[in-house]
């Protein structure tokens, strides 16, 4: 006769569960993104500097064609200026969510 494990934690997990206040709101874009100002500002900025990342710490400097993400270098939470070509840079993907999430903590941060 062979035995069965048994998993006896599963009706009574030891582990709690976070408060909501304490996690993180999923990111939802600002409508300001989806105006025709914002739009025409990026177009230009792309025909102006190229469709390539801007970020100088970017892993794969040098790459085009892919999507870009124009990013305000001063957060418009922070002061930034809404539509200020020199406010903005142009981001692949993984160097957007990079920066987006590291500012997102310092915010988080000092919040407590």
């Amino acid at each position: 006769m062979t035995r069965q494990p048994r998993l006896s934690l599963l009706g009574n997990p030891r582990v709690g569960v976070a408060p909501q206040r304490l996690a993180p709101r999923p990111k939802v874009a600002d409508p300001i993104y989806h105006t025709a100002a914002w739009r025409a500002l990026i177009a230009a900025i792309i025909s102006e500097r190229g469709r390539r990342c801007e970020d100088r710490h970017c892993k794969t400097p040098g790459r085009t064609g892919m999507r870009v993400f124009g990013d305000h270098i001063k957060e418009l939470q922070d002061g930034g200026a809404l539509l200020d070509p020199d406010n903005v840079l142009l981001r692949c993907g993984s160097c957007h969510t990079i920066k987006s999430n590291a500012e997102r903590a310092k915010r988080m941060a000092t919040r407590w």
